[in-house]
């Protein structure tokens, strides 16, 4: 699991995404890739036109550059759509920093200056040999070994992390995650909302935590007694006197209260 701190101190859990659904943003990402291939060579002829300049030199050149989307295909990817890919995209999935911040450029850039050395060097390499006229069979194993590569690179890094994640300090989280606001200290309250307690802002960030999880607590198991000692206690904390009807208003309101100056501040 990654854990990701709130402004608000609050500890949100990101599921690692596991190397079955990696594996499928790679296929899908791949699919891609192949299907640019197949439109460049076969609708655009673009061997023929390689195969025009004279001097292998040029056609190099022009090779490379044909497969350049290829090879940047991963990087612009994950800079323009903030650490997706279409296949990551697709199955909901993100690169995050491991201390939960969103990773920077620098750190896309690692990935997939090693994501091109582990995944796509061999598929690169071969398509450049396929389309400059030699060693056919050489695209064919490039296009056979990759997702193997991809599998065996994954299943063998730290918490489903690939080598370059590894330098990166970056790993691939679900954005399906099972967080509620009831587990945290967030309140849903409403954009015309208006506090009844200034005072809640003696609290910390623990403290309200700690309310929290006790107030719903006592409240499931009706337990009016923690529920007398926990308004008491705010009471003495906060100075704060209940003006309300019972202890399980009064408490709804201070964490409501709390949570608009908080957010507001």
């Amino acid at each position: 699991m990654l854990q990701i701190n709130t402004t608000q101190n609050v500890k949100i859990s990101f599921g690692l995404a596991d190397v079955g659904y990696r594996i499928l943003a790679f296929g899908l990402d791949f699919i891609i890739l192949v299907a640019y291939l197949f439109v460049l060579f076969n609708v655009f002829n673009f061997g023929a036109l390689i195969n025009a300049f004279g001097d292998s030199w040029s056609q190099t050149a022009m090779a490379t550059l044909g497969i350049l989307p290829v090879v940047l295909y991963t990087l612009v990817s994950e800079i323009l759509l903030q650490g997706q890919t279409v296949g990551k995209k697709i199955l909901k999935l993100k690169v995050l920093k491991v201390d939960g911040f969103q990773a920077a450029p620098i750190d896309f850039m690692i990935r997939w200056f090693f994501r091109s050395v582990e995944i796509y060097g061999l598929l690169f390499f071969s398509a450049i040999a396929y389309a400059a006229g030699f060693f056919e069979t050489l695209f064919i194993i490039g296009i056979t070994l990759t997702p193997i590569a991809a599998f065996i690179v994954l299943v063998s890094g730290k918490q489903n992390q690939r080598f370059g994640d590894m330098v990166a300090g970056t790993t691939v989280v679900r954005l399906k995650n099972s967080i509620n606001i009831s587990h945290t200290i967030l309140e849903e309250i409403q954009s015309d909302y208006q506090p009844t307690y200034h005072d809640v802002i003696k609290l910390s960030d623990n403290d309200a935590r700690i309310i929290k999880e006790t107030f719903l607590a006592a409240k499931k198991n009706k337990d009016y007694a923690i529920l007398i000692k926990l308004r008491k206690k705010i009471e003495e904390v906060t100075g704060i006197t209940n003006n309300e009807k019972n202890d399980l208003i009064f408490l709804d309101k201070v964490m409501k209260d709390y949570n608009y100056f908080t957010q507001n501040m």
